[in-house]
Formats: C-alpha cells, structure tokens, sequence
C-alpha cells in the first residue's frame, strides 16, 4: 500500500477540507489567521454553507498555546469550546494512584470541549495539554450557544463526532481483550499515520513519543520500545528522538 493510500483511506465521512476553510479563515481574521495544517478535516462544520461558515468564524478567536500547557482540566466548568488548527494535543485521564491514561492524541480537526455545545453541560472529563505548540479557534460558551440556535447542524456534527469518538474507545477496549500487544501497537501507529502523518520520501511521518505510544497502546513502555527495535532491525519503520517514521505501513498492517 502506497503511503498517500494510506493517508486518505479512512476520510470518507462528511467534511470541508483546510482550502476552503483556509479561505473563510483569511476573510475574517486578515493576516492574524492561523495556518492551517495540510489534510486537516474539518467535520464540526460539515454541511454549513460559505455564509454560515464565515458568521461561526467570524464570532471566534484565535488563540495560541506554547507546549506543554493545560488546555482544559477535568472538573472545571466547560467555557469554551476549542477547534485545534495546527499542532498537536493530548487528552487523558488520572488515575488515583496518579497514573496518566492517554485518550485521545488530538490533530487538527478535532475538537476540545463538545459539552460546551450543551446549554447545561456537565464539567470537563478529561485534562488536554498541548504537546507541542498549538493554534485554536475558539469560541465560548454563550457564543456557542447562540450559534447553534442559528445553525442546529453544529450539534448533529458534534454529536456525530462525539460518537465517532466513543466508538474509538470501544475499539480500544476491545483490542485489548482480544489482541496482542504488538498488534495494537501497529494499530495505533497506523491509526495516527493516517490522521497526523506527514508524508516524506522516506515514508510516513509521525511525531510521538515512545511513552505516549504506549499509552495510547495500552502496553508498558518497555512493550513499546522493545517492539519498536524490532520493526526497525527488520526494516519497517525508522526511529529518532519523539519520531517514528513508517518506511513499510503494509507490513504493520498484517502484524
């Protein structure tokens, strides 16, 4: 399977693509506009037409977040709902005996905050962080309320999402009860290959971290690292610091 392959066989769902928001985005904030990243989809705006598009954009703001930085903490009040546009975030859980549980590594396109699309909605359940540096539309809570009055299809699309990303989880779960731990770890680089690889000549990009990997694997680090020395002695992947770059994805795929 060819990396570009790859990369676009699971976008078949409803979406605006990163041309067309680009555009709506330069029309209402100017130069101040963050760039958006290249293969971004955008499905919270799914269906709204270029009039609509630009009345949402046009009541958000822009805001940038260096790495490392709380985006949303679990129990506060949701505020704010946050579209990611550029860089990476991660969302995860404690455990009580302080243990991070990695839920959702978040590329552009997804969303932080769908409660707040709720007139009562419940506090955050989940802490995000940036992991690396990060831009956000974002729009509070009264805004979003008054938006979605307007253009109810919001709501289906976040709905939608919500179950989209509800149905991962139960994948998730499934996986490990049925699958080993090199199988899911191959399904987690596969997965983030396909949302948030970038395609070079040397294959398919992805910038994470072997303990992130393993979490979101649900493995143990050491799992991970010694399964990722053996895909790269037997030629399948590539590793440096914070970067695994897939050299033969269909191999993974059959793992």
């Amino acid at each position: 399977m060819r990396c570009q392959e790859l990369r676009y066989r699971y976008y078949s769902s409803e979406q605006i693509d990163e041309r067309q928001m680009q555009r709506q985005l330069d029309d209402v904030h100017g130069t101040s506009a963050p760039r958006l990243s290249q293969n971004a989809k955008w499905k919270l705006f799914a269906g709204l037409d270029a009039t609509a598009l630009r009345q949402v954009l046009g009541q958000s703001q822009s805001r940038r977040i260096a790495a490392k930085t709380d985006v949303v903490v679990s129990g506060m009040h949701p505020d704010n709902l946050y579209l990611l546009q550029a860089g990476r975030a991660q969302s995860y859980i404690l455990t009580e005996s302080g243990v991070e549980v990695a839920l959702l590594w978040a590329v552009p396109g997804d969303v932080i905050g769908l409660v707040s699309l709720l007139a009562n909605p419940p506090t955050y359940m989940a802490n995000t962080m940036t992991v690396t540096a990060c831009e956000f539309l974002v729009w509070d809570h009264p805004t979003v309320r008054k938006l979605v009055k307007v253009y109810p299809k919001i709501i289906e699309n976040g709905f939608r999402m919500a179950l989209q990303y509800l149905g991962g989880y139960m994948k998730r779960h499934s996986s490990v009860m049925t699958k080993s731990a090199e199988a899911r770890l191959a399904q987690v680089l596969l997965q983030l290959a396909n949302e948030a690889g970038e395609v070079q000549s040397s294959g398919i990009v992805v910038d994470i971290t072997n303990e992130r990997l393993s979490s979101l694997s649900d493995i143990s680090s050491f799992t991970a690292s010694r399964l990722l020395s053996k895909w790269e002695r037997d030629g399948k992947i590539t590793k440096e610091r914070g970067r695994v770059t897939l050299r033969a994805p269909e191999a993974l795929i059959v793992v």
